[in-house]
This record gives C-alpha cells, structure tokens and sequence, in this order.
C-alpha cells in the first residue's frame, strides 16, 4: 500500500516514498446492526495483519512525519479495537504480512528500504534487514519496499521495491537473509499477490503490466500489458485461485479489472471510483475496494460485478483485512494531510460487520 509520498499516481502523480494512502477524520462510534465501529488509533495507519492464533489484529503506523523518527505497530482488540500492545520500531512500517504458522509478522519499511520481522506472541523485534543499500542521492534513492507477501510453506516473504527499475525480493522469513532478487519488474512495481498452492506471484508495474513468475523455478512466466495507454495506474491485486481470477485496482480510471491469471486476459471491468485497496472474500464470494478519495468501500459480488453496498469511511480509506470466518471487515482511514501540514488528529481503524 502508501505513505508520505503517495505510489497510487493520483492524477498522474506517482511518487517514490511510499505505500499510497493519506488521511480519515471522525469520532468513534458503536457499532450497532447499521454502523461500524470505529475508533482512532494513531498517526500514519497503514496496512493490516489479522493473528488468528493471538486472536489479534496487528496495525503499521509510521507516526508523525516530523516528531517521531522511528514508528509502532498496535496490537488491537479485533471485537473493541482496543490497543492492548504498542510495538516500536526503529524504521517506520507500512505494508504488512504475517505468517501464521510461524508466528512472525513482518513490516515493509518504505522509506528505510528494510523489513522487520515481529514476535506476535511476544511482541519482540526479532530483526530487520536492509535490502537496498543504494545511497540517497538527488537523483537517486533506494528501492521503497511497498506490498509484502508470504508463503507460509516455504516461510518466503516476497517484497516489491518500488522504483524506476523495479525489483521484488525473496526473502528467507526464518533468518532474514536474501534468497532471491527479481530484477527488470519494471516501472513503480506496486501490485503483489500470491497462490502459494500453485507457484505463482503475480505483479502490476507502472507500466501498466501483468507480470507472472513461478515461484518454484524463479522464471518469468509472462508479462502482458493490461492496457497500452497511461491513463491508468494499476495499483494492488486481490487473487481468487478457485476460479484462476485477479482483482487488480486502478488509481487513475474508475474501474476495477477482472483478470484471467491463465491467460493474462482481461475479463471483466467493474464500474466503481477510482480504487487503492482490493481483497478477495472466499467465505462470502465477495470483493472489497477502498477508495480514497471518494471516502468509500465498495463490497462487490465476485459472481455477478455487482456493487452490493457502499460503505462510507471519510475522509480516506486505506488498507484491508478480514477476520478468520470471513464475516468482519477492518478498515484502516487516514486523516486529510500534506507534505507541509501534517494531520492533527489520529487515523482510525474501522471494523465492519458483513
């Protein structure tokens, strides 16, 4: 996902800072049969990582951009969405992954070119490890580490470095040592998923491709271009492996593509606004998409392409996460912001019954 520096390419802006998502403001409120519960949590809240072992819902915030020098992950109660844990960090987080058999969440730090890896059940900071040391220059700057993705077979995480000339890293999750680097992902490489079940990574670059790897081999499989315009952004990718099918936002053009992952072929296009965020609902054969500027969270049926439900969350949804059953929706919003004035209020956590 999104940060300081915003990799969504709103209005043909694409910045090289970090995960894409700025800003939410209102008091929290019950959740009752018609209203979410949603309470602030902390300055900078990014991406989400749901423990069922823990029965724990992790957050990434980066904290104030000009007081704090490193950030926090908040451990919150996912029934009340109270913080039980803070957990600092040197580096400030953004994306997130967890593997649940392990029980290690590990952290993307966009602007240090790191991950870090947590003790969920002890909340210790196991490690962190560099993975561009290219020096910060005018011209030029490390590799941001935007959307992370683990197989918990192999306990690989995979981490996209947003760039001119992308790459995407496998990382040994046990030791944190490099086991792999992708080069040539293209441009501002942003959209990762995984089916681990079936040895594919599959990636969106700024150069509006569909790029697939087999990750038993480490091969290209293909890279195809979705569209051959720049009127588009393609942003974050939700998978439906039963049905071989990519849910891939678009941050410039209100759509969302519905994408045949066998094929590379475009299937289907969803009129919603213009999205960030996207996730795949197995148990409810649902899709959900965050869309920043407009406020709001579509709930859409995988089967038929229909919107089912707008769910308001001013002022800008983010990020994405599901509880185990699949029944309860966690949305991080953040709070209207700039380079130059900061926000004053916390960003929230929502959480939708569904």
């Amino acid at each position: 996902m999104n940060l300081t520096r915003n990799f969504s390419g709103h209005k043909g802006r694409v910045s090289l800072l970090a995960l894409a998502l700025l800003a939410s403001a209102l008091p929290a409120h019950s959740e009752t049969s018609t209203a979410p519960l949603r309470q602030p949590v902390a300055k900078g809240a990014y991406e989400m990582a749901y423990s069922p072992a823990e029965n724990a819902l992790y957050l990434a915030t980066s904290q104030s951009r000009k007081l704090d020098k490193g950030g926090v992950v908040y451990r919150l109660d996912p029934q009340t969405l109270a913080v039980t844990q803070a957990i600092h960090n040197q580096y400030k987080p953004f994306g997130t992954a967890i593997n649940n058999k392990t029980n290690v969440l590990y952290v993307g730090n966009t602007l240090n070119a790191a991950v870090t890896a947590i003790d969920v059940k002890t909340g210790d900071v196991k490690g962190s490890l560099i993975l561009d040391n290219s020096p910060r220059t005018e011209d030029s700057r490390p590799l941001a580490p935007r959307e992370l993705v683990m197989d918990e077979g192999t306990d690989t995480l995979y981490v996209a470095g947003v760039g001119k000339e992308s790459k995407v890293w496998a990382v040994d999750g046990a030791n944190l040592t490099l086991r792999h680097t992708f080069d040539g992902m293209g441009k501002y490489t942003t959209g990762l998923a995984l089916d681990a079940a079936a040895k594919r990574l599959y990636i969106t670059n700024g150069d509006n491709e569909f790029i697939t790897i087999d990750t038993s081999s480490n091969k290209v499989l293909s890279r195809i271009k979705l569209a051959e315009d720049q009127q588009h952004f393609f942003l974050n990718i939700a998978l439906d492996p039963a049905t071989h099918r990519a849910f891939i936002t678009d941050s410039k053009k209100a759509q969302l593509l519905v994408v045949d992952t066998q094929k590379g072929s475009v299937v289907h296009k969803i009129d919603v606004p213009e999205s960030l965020a996207v996730l795949f609902n197995a148990q409810r054969d649902e899709v959900y998409v965050t869309h920043r500027d407009a406020g709001e969270v579509s709930v859409i049926d995988a089967k038929t392409y229909k919107v089912l439900r707008t769910i308001k969350a001013p002022t800008h949804p983010n990020s994405l996460a599901l509880s185990p059953d699949g029944q309860t929706l966690y949305i991080s919003v953040k709070q209207a912001s700039t380079r130059k004035q900061e926000a004053t209020a916390p960003d929230d956590v929502m959480r939708v019954a569904l």
